[in-house]
């Protein structure tokens, strides 16, 4: 149903439809390639020693001459070259002839002409390597034919293989387009629901690296496929491609990396390594979907599920891995010194990691804390994530994602209120005025965690009435929750619930109150006498300026206010 639920909308009909593109669309790119690396002029590989030099006719090589008695084996090589390429310019005809009167066959190019043939090379008993001579002569004779009639056959239709290498570069453009087009457009639709991520309604990060992978990959193979056959098209881009594809040879493929009884090149430690990337990213890919489609249907919690997808994680990598060396020849007792050095580091600059490394087994193993479990380390309080090998990552109440490596679990004081049962009791103080009835007070605070969905029945809230305060009575409600990530919400819901309770049934919530005391009496205060002259000055010219600014006469009002006062007798009350 969860797969149903986030899978694309595609209709019966027109996803037959797709597959059946997809389909003739690979079948046209797989036999483009099957063209491309079919045609006559993809140039071979040839085995070279040190002692043998390449018979090369317009960068494609024939065979391989060795040294004889006068001459070495590139001097050869280098004159029969010369000689065959001269004749291949040549606008005449030219058949080559094999010569068995001097004993050891000679090859010769016979040109038409009244001139003698040409001289290419005698077969001597190096070059057929345990054969007869003559069986090795005729063999080169028919290859040497073949390569002049097909060089003159190039030169004379140079341009319409100029046109064919046009078309071939478009039609390698536009089997690029259609291949990025179908893999990001059509593919995802074509993917079986399982790939989807129910939580994302999207494929993993893995698998979705693994296509662009696998695209790259296409690619790179579809131009250098393209560019092995538009270069082997002319005679010229032929030599130079050639010449590119020895240096690299020589560069890339030379075995000189030692490791045990055999040695590696450069490429074959790229290979190898790309090849450990793809099994790492299989075993990542291959691990969410365990999580995600087959843990989750046993009805395992999430602690566990985590636990059995992370050790199958490492499990597949680790026998992957294992296999790929094997696969590839590798010696594995040549790892004894690497695994020496390991336990050297390990023990002296790698103590944090190994610690960190045994921490995450025994938290897995274990179980101390579980995925999915609400822990409190040190001043953090959060949802655990995900338990790695060297670190756990807890997800806090802000949304921020705390690494907290995995020694801390077992070296410090962990709180987990989640080991064993998610049920965990929450209090809630709360203090009311003196003179209010504690029994009322109990009924509101029942009845406020009463039919409250965030609280548990069983067991029932309590209510403790705690201590006589110095301005309240105190009192503490005692109710049991089963999801402790949502404390926080829950009692403050309790105290919006209590305060409303409290004030509809007039049960008054008291603010501290002091009283403060205040006893009469002299306090002596000795001033120093310029202090005191100062003051009587200051106090002189403040008296004669409130003088000297009074009003001479005061309103008539002010003046029957005063008479009537002072007419007035003792103890009869008047009123203004």
């Amino acid at each position: 149903m969860i797969a149903k639920k986030f899978s694309l909308p595609v209709f019966r009909g027109s996803q037959v439809k797709r597959r059946r593109r997809g389909r003739w669309l690979g079948l046209v790119c797989w036999v483009a390639c099957l063209i491309m690396m079919g045609h006559p002029g993809t140039i071979p590989a040839v085995a070279q020693t040190p002692e043998t030099a390449p018979i090369e006719v317009d960068g494609i090589t024939l065979f391989q001459v060795s040294s004889s008695e006068e001459f070495p084996a590139e001097q050869r090589a280098a004159a029969v070259n010369k000689r065959l390429e001269d004749v291949i310019k040549a606008a005449a005809t030219a058949t080559v002839t094999t010569d068995t009167s001097q004993g050891l066959p000679v090859l010769k190019v016979d040109t038409g002409t009244d001139q003698e043939d040409l001289y290419l090379l005698t077969v001597n008993r190096r070059d057929a390597l345990g054969r007869p001579p003559q069986a090795t002569a005729v063999g080169w004779q028919n290859k040497l034919q073949k390569a002049i009639n097909r060089g003159k056959a190039e030169r004379a239709n140079i341009w319409r293989l100029v046109l064919i290498s046009a078309a071939c570069l478009l039609l390698a453009v536009a089997l690029h387009g259609a291949l990025t087009w179908f893999w990001r457009k059509r593919l995802p639709k074509l993917l079986p629901p399982a790939t989807v991520d129910p939580t994302t309604g999207q494929q993993p990060q893995s698998l979705q690296f693994l296509l662009k992978v696998i695209l790259f990959l296409l690619r790179t193979a579809l131009w250098l496929t393209a560019i092995s056959y538009i270069g082997g098209l002319l005679p010229w881009t032929r030599i130079w491609l050639n010449r590119l594809l020895t240096a690299l040879r020589q560069t890339f493929a030379t075995q000189f990396i030692p490791a045990g009884d055999n040695s590696y090149s450069v490429l074959d430690v790229a290979l190898l390594l790309i090849l450990l990337a793809g099994v790492m990213n299989l075993a990542k890919t291959v691990q969410h979907l365990l999580r995600t489609r087959v843990l989750r249907a046993t009805g395992l919690n999430r602690g566990a599920q985590e636990a059995v997808a992370f050790v199958a994680n490492y499990v597949l990598l680790f026998i992957g891995t294992l296999v790929l060396l094997q696969l590839w020849g590798f010696d594995l007792s040549s790892l004894t010194v690497f695994a020496s050095v390991l336990g050297v580091g390990v023990g002296l600059g790698l103590q944090g990691f190994a610690k960190n490394f045994i921490s995450g087994m025994v938290l897995i193993f274990e179980q101390p804390i579980k995925v999915g479990d609400f822990v409190q380390v040190g001043d953090y309080e959060g949802t655990v994530e995900r338990i790695n090998v060297r670190s756990t990552e807890i997800r806090t109440l802000n949304r921020i994602s705390v690494i907290v490596p995995n020694s801390e679990f077992l070296e410090s004081s962990v709180v987990n209120w989640d080991h064993g049962t998610s049920i965990s009791r929450l209090q809630v103080p709360i203090g009311v005025a003196y003179g209010s009835n504690p029994g009322k007070v109990r009924e509101a605070l029942m009845d406020a965690a009463t039919d409250y969905s965030g609280v548990l029945n069983e067991p029932p809230p309590r209510v403790f009435f705690t201590e006589f305060g110095d301005s309240s009575l105190n009192f503490v409600l005692h109710v049991w929750i089963e999801e402790a990530a949502k404390q926080f919400s829950i009692k403050s819901d309790l105290n919006f619930r209590i305060e409303t309770i409290l004030r509809h049934r007039k049960i008054e919530i008291p603010f501290p109150q002091r009283d403060l005391h205040v006893r009469s009496g002299q306090l002596p205060l000795e001033l120093p006498e310029e202090l005191t002259e100062s003051l009587t000055q200051l106090s002189q010219s403040l008296q004669m300026w409130l003088q000297q600014s009074a009003p001479t006469e005061l309103p008539s009002q002010f003046d029957s206010d005063s008479n009537a006062l002072s007419s007035a007798e003792p103890g009869e009350d008047h009123e203004h």
